[in-house]
């Protein structure tokens, strides 16, 4: 595996302005992060963790500073300045997001569910389908591929989803708060099966979680204080 930087942030600021306020909630921010690593990302309810993800995935957009990711490799994006065209490329085939709430679609079954985004990205249908099989058994739910979510359990639901972060192959996977609505055992669990996922296919893991025993897996263990890194 390269030790090439993936992600570069730089003076990054997120100011939320309303009429009665204005808050700074990211505050010259700055992370390199190296291909292949895990990074993990504690602090208070508010402190900017999920707002820290969702630039990064072009969800939310900074204020001030520059997000780049990439390297000469993978193609490089300039992720504070990208054109809406460039950021759906962006987010289809460099990142694979996974979230506190699972988000799959319910009318379609966890299978449909995780190859659907490779149909979008434009991979033939049986290829799509075969990687989402395979990804299915690895997370280790594939016997129940042709269920819809809501006959699957909470851990289940949240494995598909890890399952279709991956069906891309992404460069860099967001977790934010995976394992937020679980009970104990099934976030250790899910914990276990990011990190063992990420180890698998060598993708860059950038992890938001309260969890202090899941931030402990991370190869960098950050905080976020006062809108900056520590």
């Amino acid at each position: 595996m390269s030790n090439a930087d993936i992600l570069t942030i730089k003076n990054l600021e997120k100011v939320y302005v309303t009429d009665s306020e204005r808050l700074t909630v990211l505050k010259g921010l700055n992370l390199t992060v190296k291909e292949g690593s895990k990074i993990t990302v504690t602090g208070e309810s508010g402190s900017g963790k999920s707002t820290l993800l969702n630039i990064i995935g072009g969800i939310d957009n900074a204020t001030s500073g520059t997000v780049t990711a990439g390297n000469a490799q993978t193609g490089e994006w300039n992720v504070t300045m990208l054109s809406e065209s460039k950021m759906s490329e962006y987010r289809a085939h460099f990142l694979g997001l996974i979230f506190q709430f699972h988000y799959l679609l319910k009318d379609f079954t966890a299978l449909e569910n995780v190859y659907m985004p490779a149909l979008i990205a434009g991979i033939p249908k049986k290829e799509a389908m075969e990687r989402a099989s395979c990804l299915l058994e690895d997370v280790g739910v594939s016997e129940r591929m042709n269920h819809l979510p809501s006959q699957l359990s909470g851990g289940e639901r949240q494995r598909v989803a890890v399952a279709r972060a991956l069906i891309n192959d992404p460069n860099l996977i967001l977790a934010d708060e995976p394992t937020g609505n679980l009970d104990p055992a099934n976030a250790m669990k899910i914990g276990e099966l990011l990190f063992s996922m990420a180890d698998k296919y060598k993708k860059t893991l950038i992890l938001v979680t309260h969890d202090m025993g899941l931030a402990a897996n991370g190869d960098e263990k950050f905080k976020i204080v006062e809108g900056r890194l520590k």
